[in-house]
């Protein structure tokens, strides 16, 4: 089972997966009030780990006692509250981008460290601009995040121009706060866990996947070079190496 992140992300930004469709079934599920689920009537049902009860609960519907389970960027924090609430339900576990362990995680100096050295792109500094007039608190803030979004690619093609595009409108300010309203202290997860991080990723970085990876007593890291915050679609060959080698250990 494959989890969006954003919070608030529609799953069709996800594709296959880099074709991990082929040996198994991906079952992708949409969050609440994202993509093509409605928005509950009880807002506060939309946090993290309000959500990991989603995951368990379509597990029973379709008939599985036993998941393997991935998560992307905010989506990895459902992934690792659902692990760790349900035990016996994640078999293995995936985290793609992971903004953290139960809350976001960056750190700041990597963050500027990854950003400063676009600095000879030719889109840069519109992006540095854009980026100081968010820290600014600005309010444009869908304009000015498009203008960020090259930071979060190792390559500002065509390619990502297109898939930056897929399905991931800005979630509203009300979901991300009930999104993460769910932070807490990190749940260490039994299960084996897979932690990959782009090297490039300008959005998150790669120190939240590391806390992650030094958080779960059997997890590892793969930091995966040249890309982003979407693996699978810049390296796709690596990153599908990756994730079935550790599904069919």
């Amino acid at each position: 089972m494959a989890l969006p992140g954003g919070p608030g992300a529609d799953l069709r930004y996800l594709g296959d997966l880099a074709g991990l469709d082929t040996a198994r079934t991906l079952v992708r599920l949409d969050g609440r009030a994202a993509g093509r689920s409605t928005v509950p009537a009880d807002r506060a049902s939309c946090s993290f780990t309000a959500q990991a009860a989603d995951v368990a609960a379509l597990a029973r519907h379709l008939g599985h006692d036993r998941i393997d389970l991935l998560g992307h960027s905010a989506g990895a924090l459902v992934a690792q509250h659902c692990a760790a609430e349900f035990p016996t339900l994640v078999d293995r576990l995936v985290l793609v981008c992971p903004v953290g362990r139960a809350a976001r995680e960056p750190d700041a100096a990597e963050l500027a460290a990854l950003r400063a050295g676009r600095s000879a792109e030719p889109w840069y500094p519109a992006a540095a601009d854009a980026e100081a007039r968010l820290a600014r608190g600005e309010s444009d803030t869908r304009e000015l995040t498009a203008l960020i979004t090259p930071f979060f690619w190792a390559r500002w093609d065509d390619r990502a121009r297109a898939e930056a595009g897929r399905a991931l409108p800005a979630a509203p300010d009300w979901l991300r706060a009930a999104f993460y309203a769910g932070a807490g202290e990190p749940r260490p997860v039994t299960a084996p866990t897979l932690v990959i991080a782009g090297a490039l990723d300008g959005m998150i970085g790669t120190a939240p996947a590391r806390l992650a990876a030094s958080c779960h007593p059997n997890a590892r890291l793969a930091v995966v070079e040249a890309a982003g915050h979407r693996p699978w679609v810049e390296q796709p060959v690596r990153f599908r190496t990756l994730v079935e080698e550790f599904l069919t250990r």
